[in-house]
């Protein structure tokens, strides 16, 4: 087992020296004839995961054959994003991953580990599932790049995730997604070990050890004008790289309170942030910070749909959000949802369970269509001229008679109270 590189820390940043850091990580792995890169999407920009398979490509020249962004259940890069993201990388290189057609199962977590993580609650196998490139492709190295941040299904992202759920399948991704809403998300969000993030360890020991994965993990902070910088780079082959980057994360990507939120207004990026499945991130990672009663607003100019897939945003109209209790019921007698929890997961995720109030502000969904599923409405063109982002700071914000918490990139990080993060 070998760690290449762990470098970094709270005060550190690695952004000018990041491309020299990486290629010194290359050299070390010596002579590679036919290498994949698996970065994330575009919903991971910041990661610095364009940028790194830039280098790469550079680096490995036509060695590099193929780079396959672990898409998970979402849409595939547009052209414009592709380039804004990953430069010059030639698109004759990139493969969509199709999460329902394009996997082979290499082995199944048996049923008892999972009903043990579970606290008994499920009794399914789990099926490692992985893109049939990364199966078969023949690569002699696979680089795995991406960022280790607070995460609503795997407790911190990243790692093996970005393996098994990102270029994972159907049943991989439905029945991960739904251990952890089961377990609890408030339960696992900024934990670096959880129940889902125990099976895919499991699944990684297990089946994916013969495979030359070697995992290039960034941690990412935020300045308080917003600008994200590099404060750690972990190149490794197995779970002490990512231990040491999630040790980081938790230092870099936290930011606590001693008293709760009672007004909190999050930001979507309109080039980010095109669907209720994506942009609750805005609930997920303030929920913990959010007092009872409390009070958020989601400004989404470029939200035009619930789910990226036709199915799941019909599933998410049909059921809507209607908090844990209520999901549990209709998965139980309903076959369309139940064969399909990661769906049924997101609609747990995306509930305040009655615990505080989130008013959806999207660009392109009606008022009907908002309410339909059970947030309120509020008008995206009027709230962004109250709250303008390019105003506002990231933090606390006083606004004539009323004081507000600003998040402008919910991805980055979480949020939360003392009290909840303990619990």
């Amino acid at each position: 087992m070998n760690l290449y590189c762990a470098i970094g820390g709270e005060g550190s940043d690695l952004t000018p020296q990041l491309q020299t850091l990486f290629l010194e990580c290359l050299a070390k792995l010596g002579e590679r004839r036919r290498v994949l890169v698996v970065p994330p999407d575009f919903t991971r920009v910041n990661s610095r995961a364009g940028v790194l398979t830039q280098h790469a490509w550079r680096y490995y020249g036509d060695r590099l054959r193929s780079v396959l962004p672990a898409l998970g259940t979402h849409a595939p890069i547009s052209p414009e994003l592709r380039t804004a993201m990953f430069g010059d990388v030639p698109e004759k290189l990139f493969q969509v991953h199709r999460w329902r057609t394009d996997v082979e199962t290499l082995g199944e977590v048996p049923a008892e580990f999972i009903s043990e993580q579970s606290e008994g609650k499920l009794h399914y196998s789990w099926p490692a599932q992985v893109n049939r490139l990364v199966a078969r492709g023949d690569f002699d190295l696979i680089l795995s790049i991406g960022q280790v941040v607070p995460h609503e299904v795997a407790g911190m992202a990243n790692y093996n995730k970005n393996i098994l759920i990102g270029t994972g399948g159907r049943e991989a991704i439905n029945r991960s997604h739904y251990l952890g809403a089961v377990y609890g998300m408030e339960r696992i969000m900024g934990r670096p070990q959880n129940p889902v993030r125990n099976v895919l360890d499991y699944a990684s020991e297990h089946f994916l050890s013969h495979l030359p994965i070697i995992y290039v993990l960034t941690v990412i902070g935020r300045t308080t004008n917003g600008r994200s910088e590099v404060r750690g780079l972990f190149v490794g082959d197995d779970h002490e790289c990512f231990k040491q980057a999630a040790a980081l994360s938790v230092k870099v990507n936290f930011t606590t309170f001693e008293t709760p939120i009672r007004k909190a207004v999050v930001y979507l990026d309109p080039r980010e942030f095109h669907s209720t499945w994506l942009g609750n991130k805005a609930i997920y990672r303030t929920r913990m910070a959010l007092a009872d009663g409390a009070e958020l607003t989601i400004l989404a100019p470029g939200v035009k749909e619930f789910g990226e897939d036709p199915g799941i945003d019909a599933l998410i109209r049909k059921y809507g959000y209607r908090g844990t209790t209520a999901t549990l019921e209709v998965v139980a007698r309903n076959s369309d949802l139940a064969g399909d929890l990661s769906a049924a997961a997101h609609l747990i995720h995306g509930s305040s369970e009655g615990r505080f109030s989130v008013r959806w502000c999207p660009g392109q969904l009606s008022k009907k269509e908002i309410e339909g599923v059970g947030y309120e409405w509020g008008d995206v063109h009027a709230l962004l001229r109250r709250y303008d982002p390019q105003r506002l700071h990231e933090g606390c914000n006083a606004l004539d008679d009323e004081e507000i918490f600003f998040v402008g990139s919910p991805g980055s990080g979480l949020w939360a109270s003392r009290e909840r993060l303990k619990a």
